[in-house]
């Protein structure tokens, strides 16, 4: 069972890579991000299935992150060519930031159910979109941009699994996770700092204008270590919409990896930071 598991892991894994990075890096924007929104329209179905949602209420959640996204695509007023104008950016990501910094860690402390369906369809519209929007931006300005920051989570991701389990002794939230440890954040947080400063002599390639000095550095690394900080909220918090649901997975539709949020989770909250970090620290080429 568990050899055909893997398998399957294997196999999704083969088809779905390349053509994301196909999609990435070929693609002008406006192509990458209708191929994303496809990806969030999914993700928000499985978000309005763990919430418990009928078929009318689930429709309109994914109704109204499709309606926004396109709205923020096609609408003049935002200006949306190679990317949207910066405060516009810096409004959406930063509201997703918010959400991932105040509300998602009290929404875990506190264990919050998820009857109150109202506030759940908010937080799923708010993190969708915010995400979106971060990933189009990004890739507006460099695809290589997207691919450090996925690559940035995956790295945290997998030495967070390693750590948990070779040193793994306090449990991080056992009744949200329990296999998750500090061990584990800890060995994230090392190997991203790591991965940070292995990435940090290329800041002037993705448009760094300032001086690369030790102070620039030490503050990029505590940007990484910002960004896989909350990857892990934001695996946290799709665990735990997954055990109030009684769900093991949040879908079916990648064999063996589960549903598409059980994919995303963590890269839903790490996205907006790293867009705003884009705004504030590069210089954007082209018209936007």
């Amino acid at each position: 069972m568990a050899s055909s598991t893997l398998a399957q892991r294997v196999a999704t894994a083969a088809v779905l890579v390349p053509l994301v990075l196909a999609a990435l890096f070929l693609l002008p924007p406006l192509g990458w991000a209708l191929v994303a929104l496809c990806i969030v329209a999914l993700a928000a179905h499985e978000w309005a299935r763990l919430a418990g949602y009928g078929a009318i209420a689930g429709s309109a959640l994914v109704a109204a992150v499709v309606a926004l996204s396109v709205g923020l695509l096609v609408n003049p007023g935002f200006g949306f060519a190679r990317g949207w104008p910066e405060p516009l950016v810096r409004a959406v990501c930063g509201a997703a930031a918010a959400f991932w910094l105040a509300i998602a860690p009290l929404w875990l402390a506190t264990h919050w159910a998820m009857t109150r369906r109202l506030a759940t369809g908010i937080a799923g519209v708010l993190v969708l979109v915010g995400a979106w929007v971060a990933v189009v931006e990004l890739q507006s300005r460099s695809p290589w941009l997207v691919l450090a920051a996925m690559g940035l989570v995956w790295v945290a991701d997998t030495a967070a699994y390693f750590a948990g389990r070779r040193f793994g002794r306090r449990k991080l939230a056992p009744r949200v996770s329990p296999g998750k440890t500090w061990e584990g954040v800890y060995g994230a947080l090392a190997a991203v700092a790591l991965y940070a400063l292995v990435l940090s002599p290329l800041a002037r390639r993705a448009g760094f204008a300032g001086t690369t000095d030790a102070a620039t550095t030490l503050a990029f690394v505590a940007l990484a270590m910002l960004l896989a900080a909350v990857s892990i909220v934001g695996d946290l918090f799709e665990s735990l919409l997954k055990r109030q649901a009684g769900a093991k997975d949040s879908g079916t539709l990648l064999p063996g990896h589960g549903g598409v949020l059980d994919r995303i989770d963590a890269l839903l909250a790490a996205m907006p930071f790293a867009a705003l970090a884009a705004t504030f620290w590069l210089a954007k080429a082209g018209p936007g």
